[in-house]
């Protein structure tokens, strides 16, 4: 399998299981709940790490894919490569999700405030939380680390933190893994 592919299966499943668990939280009375939501997301990473891993990083996010490349542990020209097939993944997992809840059109986005406060909020709280990230998966991704058996679970427990600490946030930030 190629790293593309791998990067937008990973992608898709991410954005299917995290989205898709804030939308049956939704339609459900909130039945999976805030905590579950924020498991959710961490639990689908880890996974996808372990699964995706050793053929493409599992960067699932272009952020993550950045932050190689400004690193200088991943070459220039995968950049393209690896963030469309991201956009591939999420968009497919956005047009599953569409059909299997029609009547909710929002798939699970959490949108900040319309006020510029709100959105500067919100951008603030993404940056924090990426470069939180970031940090966490270019420290475990190290060497021998890069396929440790820990590495997976310190990265899906960061996504899983700031899903528990930054996801109530909903009237000025959501989680963008």
């Amino acid at each position: 399998m190629s790293q593309y592919v791998s990067e937008a299966i990973g992608t898709f499943f991410l954005c299917f299981a995290g989205c898709g668990a804030i939308v049956v939280n939704d339609v459900t009375g909130g039945t999976v709940g805030h905590v579950g939501v924020a498991l959710t997301f961490g639990l689908v990473v880890m996974a996808m790490i372990y699964a995706c891993g050793e053929v493409s990083g599992a960067h699932l996010n272009p952020a993550v894919t950045a932050g190689f490349w400004l690193a200088g542990r991943m070459r220039g020209s995968a950049v393209p490569g690896y963030v469309a097939s991201q956009l591939v993944g999420a968009v497919a997992a956005s047009g599953v999700l569409a059909l299997l809840f029609p009547a909710h059109p929002d798939l699970g986005a959490t949108l900040p405030g319309a006020s510029a406060a709100a959105l500067g909020r919100a951008f603030l709280v993404e940056v924090v939380i990426t470069a939180m990230l970031v940090y966490v998966i270019l420290a475990v991704a190290t060497g021998a680390k890069e396929k440790g058996l820990m590495a997976g679970v310190a990265v899906g427990g960061t996504i899983g933190l700031a899903a528990l600490f930054a996801g109530p946030a909903r009237g000025w930030g959501h989680i963008v893994i």
